[in-house]
């Protein structure tokens, strides 16, 4: 699974990486993002065709959800979808039919379990460039005219080198996988549902970052 990661890349940088188009959202770096976050986001806009970098909250809250004041909590918040039941769980099918995006990080943490203890872990691509893991979002429209975008990230099993940590990991996108997630290109985005290939360092970092109050750069130092 995901329940923490960094996204520490400045916003500037972001829109170069992705070609995004439009105004650029206002938001501090982290080193703990946490669920009910906002966080940066890539989605396709369907009649301009232009990529935009925009703010959602991590944790889906379906489109169906109550209109009610009430009505986000009385879901469950979900921070991770399974690749494998995308297409037929109704909380994520509409959205994987239709509403994909990408999510930028530099680094996410895993949680292994040692002797009942569990241990935190950093995990980065080896080649140093960022992750990007495929995203699902979701716009919610309350009775008052509030309006919630939310987002979840997408898991599969984890590969060779990250599996003794866990046995999930998030969903990580090549350069060349971004059209077909995003719906810019034909095909089959579940063909993208997979352990990546890419190489990944992992290291033990210290328990700061079990508490969401610590965030900053110390958090990725080697225990």
């Amino acid at each position: 699974m995901c329940g923490r990661y960094a996204a520490f890349l400045p916003a500037e940088a972001i829109v170069a990486l992705f070609h995004t188009i439009g105004p650029v959202p206002n938001w501090a770096q982290t080193w703990n993002m946490a669920p009910t976050r906002n966080a940066p986001v890539i989605r396709h806009h369907p009649e301009t065709g232009e990529r935009r970098l925009d703010l959602l909250r991590w944790g889906l809250i379906p489109h169906w959800t109550p209109k009610g004041p009430d009505g986000p909590k009385s879901v469950r918040m979900t921070i991770n979808a399974r690749s494998e039941t995308l297409s037929s769980t109704p909380m994520f099918r509409d959205a994987y039919a239709k509403r994909r995006c990408l999510v930028p990080a530099d680094a996410f943490y895993e949680w292994q379990t040692v002797d009942g203890a569990k241990l935190p872990w950093a995990i980065a691509r080896s080649d140093g460039q960022p992750l990007v893991f495929a995203g699902l979002w979701e716009g919610w429209r309350g009775a008052d005219g509030t309006v919630i975008r939310s987002f979840t990230i997408a898991t599969t099993t984890a590969n060779a080198t990250l599996r003794p940590l866990h046995e999930r990991m998030p969903v990580v996108l090549e350069t060349a996988d971004w059209p077909l997630w995003l719906g810019e290109a034909d095909g089959d985005p579940a063909a993208l549902l997979r352990p990546s290939d890419a190489g990944f360092r992992t290291w033990r970092v210290g328990t700061q970052v079990n508490n969401v109050r610590h965030d900053s750069a110390a958090l990725l130092e080697p225990a």
